[in-house]
């Protein structure tokens, strides 16, 4: 027991510098996509310290950080494999699996942005970058109340707390554009 108490919290460790990874790449997309809308040599400057830093972030925090939770989560079901039997853990394993999805279509979004080409805007970086709460809001509900029916109410929460969200943003779109 005290093994795996061990794992589990070091995969809980992985998964918050993971999301935090998560959360400050997207973040760092949106400035670099910003950047190169400004002047020279603004832009390059800039645009030289994001790809620094987004190279740094990705590579040295948010990949580790996703390969070793995903080794500790391993590990942990491997001692106590009564958690594949669970229906809730069953729906967590689908949104661990839209991480996954979320996580490598950041790494594409990285991949264009290193080799400049700017496919998105700042305004779809700053949504895209809730998608990664949503799914951490999901999780959370399904680990701690672990139970496939209950979760319902943490999802109808979090799609709540999605609109919450887009409102907000808008109203921030409206106060940057006033600037």
């Amino acid at each position: 027991m005290e093994l795996y108490n061990y794992i589990k919290s070091l995969h809980l460790i992985f998964v918050i510098t993971w999301f935090a990874g998560l959360f400050y790449i997207v973040r760092l997309f949106v400035y670099q996509i910003e950047a190169n809308n400004m002047p020279s040599p603004d832009r390059e400057i800039l645009l030289k310290q994001y790809k620094i830093m987004t190279y740094r972030l990705w590579y040295i925090i948010t990949w580790p950080s996703g390969i070793l939770a995903t080794i500790f989560a391993i590990w942990l079901l491997d001692l106590n494999p009564t958690w594949l039997e669970m229906p809730w853990m069953h729906v967590k394993l689908v949104f661990v699996a839209l991480l996954f999805a979320y996580h490598y279509k950041c790494h594409l979004i990285y991949k264009d942005l290193q080799n400049n080409a700017f496919k998105y805007t700042s305004n779809f970086m700053r949504l895209w970058n809730e998608g990664a709460t949503i799914i951490l809001f999901a999780v959370v509900f399904l680990v701690i109340l672990k139970n496939e029916f209950n979760w319902i109410y943490g999802v109808v929460g979090i799609f709540l707390f999605s609109i919450i969200i887009m409102l907000g943003f808008k109203f921030y779109k409206r106060i940057r554009e006033k600037k």
